[in-house]
């Protein structure tokens, strides 16, 4: 049974504009000029336990906002929202019980206080039971290396340091569900692969994740399943192999000759491309195959480097976005 059910769920803002400077402020204190915009038009999808789910699209597509609705801090305009069966904006107490939610630019921790503190407070707040929250507290803080944090003011931790405490905060009181919104924005390598890391092994042990994000290594490493939304619609839904299938069906052969070639076109590639002693040939597998290729390309010359690689994830969003423009 689907956790997470979403049915033709639709949100719009209202947003007001006015003219720059002293004659614009003056007209719009007596007239506004506003807009509509739809963050979410005609939403539907359902998210079975378990799994972990990339949601991704441009700024503005309707993201942060699809994400609100499901944690109960915004009301749908129309459509139905059901996590656990839950409607989350009408039974807050019992859903966010169930739920945890990190927004990589927001904080819920106490800003001026030791990150201790805050947990304290959220175990109250959760009606967490000691022993439960000391055996948790020590999982997390063991699995995040965080355990030199909890006595630090929050504000003098470092951006990195801090989304960890973000991320126990959120998993304290052991919810079924995660909502990530951006977690790992402005993060250093290293920190975004000790919270990947930390991410696949709670979900592994069963917790169900959306995931948000700008950063394709993200999805690419963590996600069995995207979604991918623009102007609030829905363009997509399924696994990152057939998106590559549907969007980017082709793959990219990188070679370097040990000496100077001449110029030459290679039957079946869609283009032969050449810098110097370095080649890329662009092909669809189901036009031409790659060993056939490779071979081709050792009869011009001898090889001393050859890659084989799918369309990059980010240039394959790219052009997702730009369709969606057209």
């Amino acid at each position: 049974m689907a956790q997470i059910v979403l049915q033709h769920v639709r949100k719009t803002y209202r947003v007001s504009k006015r003219k720059p400077g002293m004659l614009g402020a003056l007209k719009g204190a007596f007239t506004r000029e506003t807009t509509q915009i739809r963050a979410a038009d005609d939403i539907s999808f359902s998210i079975e336990p378990g799994e972990l789910v990339g949601y991704i699209g441009p700024n503005g597509a309707g993201k942060s906002t699809t994400v609100k609705m499901m944690s109960g801090i915004l009301v749908p305009d129309a459509g139905e929202v059901r996590i656990l069966g839950r409607i989350p904006h009408k039974q807050r107490k019992e859903h966010v019980s169930h739920i945890g939610v990190v927004f990589g630019q927001r904080s819920q921790l106490w800003w001026d206080t030791p990150v201790m503190d805050s947990f304290h407070l959220l175990r109250d707040i959760y009606r967490v039971r000691e022993s439960d929250f000391k055996r948790r507290l020590e999982e997390l803080t063991g699995m995040l290396d965080a355990q030199a944090l909890l006595h630090v003011p929050v504000r003098q931790l470092s951006l990195g340091q801090r989304m960890k405490c973000e991320l126990i905060a959120a998993l304290l009181h052991d919810p079924e569900i995660l909502f990530l919104d951006e977690p790992t924005i402005g993060l250093d390598a290293v920190t975004k692969l000790n919270l990947r890391a930390f991410l696949r092994a709670h979900n592994q042990k069963g917790v169900t994740m959306v995931l948000t994000t700008h950063d394709m290594d993200d999805i690419s490493a963590l996600c069995s399943r995207v979604m991918v939304i623009g102007k609030g619609r829905l363009l997509f839904d399924g696994d990152m192999g057939e998106m590559r299938r549907r969007y980017a069906p082709a793959r990219v052969i990188k070679a370097r000759f040990e000496a100077d070639v001449a110029p030459f076109a290679l039957e079946g590639a869609q283009s032969v491309e050449m810098d110097g002693r370095a080649v890329k040939v662009t092909f669809l597998p189901e036009q031409a195959h790659a060993d056939a290729l490779i071979a081709s390309l050792a009869s011009r010359g001898s090889l001393a480097d050859l890659t084989v690689e799918d369309t990059d994830v980010e240039q394959l969003v790219a052009d997702m976005y730009k369709e969606m423009d057209r």
